[in-house]
């Protein structure tokens, strides 16, 4: 864990556990990929982000686990699923979901489904 990472949960750190979790299904899902922390979230990166954690507001704050972390990724098509919280079309064919993750069981086979997809996605752009 590199100090920026530790620095980005600061006062969040009951949520590290659960980032932890994620990014190691990710590097065993898309080994390739890279990090970059932000102030504001932390990116998953092969050409061009494909994933993202923070802590956006996606519900009212009593609505949502504590801890908790919402995992950002955009794919080619549109999905409906019922933890899907907020799907928008930033772009023709460019679909961006938010999934709130408040337990590592989460962190399961259908939103690594959906990280893989984003990798693909996101290697295939220009």
């Amino acid at each position: 864990m590199n100090q920026d990472t530790l620095f980005f949960f600061d006062g969040r750190m009951d949520a590290l556990p659960l980032y932890e979790a994620f990014e190691q299904r990710v590097f065993a899902e898309v080994p390739q990929a890279t990090v970059k922390v932000q102030k504001t979230q932390i990116s998953f990166v092969n050409r061009h982000i494909f994933a993202c954690v923070s802590f956006a507001r996606v519900r009212r704050r009593a609505e949502c686990p504590n801890p908790c972390i919402v995992v950002t990724f955009g794919l080619a098509r549109r999905v409906e699923a019922p933890r899907i919280e907020v799907a928008t079309e930033p772009y023709p064919g460019r679909w961006t979901y938010h999934v709130v993750v408040g337990r590592a069981e989460e962190i399961d086979g259908e939103l690594m489904e959906w990280i893989r997809e984003a990798a693909a996605f996101s290697a295939s752009k220009r």
